[in-house]
């Protein structure tokens, strides 16, 4: 009987393509917010390093907020020591830090080719830019000492030179270069009331770092009036990690001042990425489950029409020996495969529509992030398993309603 059923299917194409299209609509909205997610996930996630712990002030868990004393960096600077330290050749000394040599060494933060250690001062400063639609957008300057790049483990130059110490110099993330126009290298554009030129194009890997633009850390402090102020240190942990880190949270512990707490580079991305992931799914599976319930009463709607249609079809078959069980599997069987390739529809278009797709969003820092939509398996699975359900619930209802047809009523009917 099943076979009866999907054989009778040409002769109501336009009634089944409404459902094979409403069940497509549904996967395709529901992966589009997914990739969505998983896009702003894969950027942050592509940001962080398990070796690599950031330094923050004033009980906060972002650099919004967090304020690290300039007393705070001598103590640590004072206390960290290179006993069995990995180094990096070829980074240049960090200005303005100093060391004790009369204080004992302890491990836990590495240090570069020039024995000081592998530090970078930052701070991030909103900047708007205007958009080749004339919109304004807000961007995040970093400020950071000259040790900086190098602490980004995915970070490479594309085009031109990193930035001079001192100098308004900047160099660019390659998302930013790409959208925005006035971004080329040797170009100069106004940040404040200052020029500041353009030296080189950075990636990253696709990680969130290419939505920032990157300066000399006193040459930001000097141009927007944050004399001494710093947000955040990046360390490199030297040797393990986890040990590496457990030692700097307990130097850190004993500082006096400002509380300062030391967070995984890769934790601190992973927090960010999960809000901002909760906040698109938030809106993702209402607006997703309100459409499957359309798309069911669809479904329910199209296959009680088939029903009608072929009452007589189904009386005969019935007379013929066929028993209430296939004209209800045959039945809801239709209805299952419709939604199938609904879903396979949905999952194809929205494949080709999302996937790679530019987007941005709002940062941790109240400055604009781009990044790229994703579509992974486990995405089109999930949508997928949407669209099926719609088919398995809408197609229960008609499938019932065959099964209990009255023979003699529907040999009446009009075939």
């Amino acid at each position: 009987m099943i076979r009866v059923n999907l054989g009778s299917l040409p002769r109501r194409l336009w009634i089944s393509l409404s459902m094979v299209l409403s069940v497509a609509l549904v996967v395709a909205v529901l992966a589009g917010f997914l990739a969505m997610a998983r896009g702003f996930e894969t950027a942050l996630a592509g940001a962080g390093s398990p070796d690599i712990a950031v330094v923050l002030g004033g009980g906060t868990n972002q650099e919004t907020g967090s304020e690290v004393p300039a007393e705070a960096i001598r103590s640590l600077a004072a206390m960290s020591g290179d006993t069995g330290i990995a180094r990096n050749p070829g980074i240049a000394r960090n200005p303005g830090i100093t060391r004790n040599p009369g204080i004992p060494r302890d491990p836990g933060i590495a240090r570069d080719g020039a024995g000081e250690l592998a530090l970078s001062r930052e701070i991030v400063v909103p900047v708007d830019v205007r958009q080749g639609d004339g919109a304004e957008q807000t961007l995040s300057l970093r400020g950071m000492d000259v040790a900086g790049p190098a602490l980004r483990e995915r970070a490479r130059l594309s085009q031109g030179r990193l930035f001079s110490p001192g100098a308004r110099e900047i160099v660019v993330g390659a998302r930013i270069a790409d959208t925005f126009p006035g971004f080329a290298v040797g170009d100069t554009i106004r940040f404040g009331a200052l020029d500041w030129r353009i030296v080189g194009h950075f990636t990253s890997g696709g990680g969130a770092f290419e939505s920032e633009i990157w300066a000399d850390l006193q040459a930001v402090q000097s141009a927007f009036d944050r004399h001494g102020q710093v947000q955040s240190l990046r360390v490199r942990l030297e040797g393990d990690p986890p040990g590496a880190l457990a030692a700097l949270r307990e130097r850190l512990s004993s500082l006096p001042g400002t509380p300062l707490a030391a967070v995984p580079e890769a934790d601190l991305y992973a927090g960010q990425a999960e809000r901002t992931e909760s906040l698109i799914r938030l809106f993702g599976w209402p607006i997703a489950l309100l459409m499957a319930v359309g798309a069911a009463a669809g479904a329910l709607n199209t296959m009680m029409s088939s029903v009608s249609d072929r009452a007589r079809e189904i009386a005969t078959l019935r007379l013929l020996g066929f028993a209430r069980l296939p004209a209800f599997t045959a039945t809801w069987v239709e209805a299952v495969l419709l939604s199938a390739l609904g879903a396979a529809a949905g999952a194809i278009a929205s494949r080709l529509a999302f996937d790679g797709w530019q987007a941005s969003t709002m940062g941790a820092n109240n400055t604009k992030m781009a990044f790229q939509l994703v579509v992974t398996p486990d995405v089109i699975w999930t949508a997928g398993l949407l669209g099926l359900a719609v088919g398995v619930i809408g197609g229960a209802l008609p499938a019932l309603a065959t099964a209990r047809l009255p023979m003699r009523v529907a040999l009446r009917a009009r075939g």
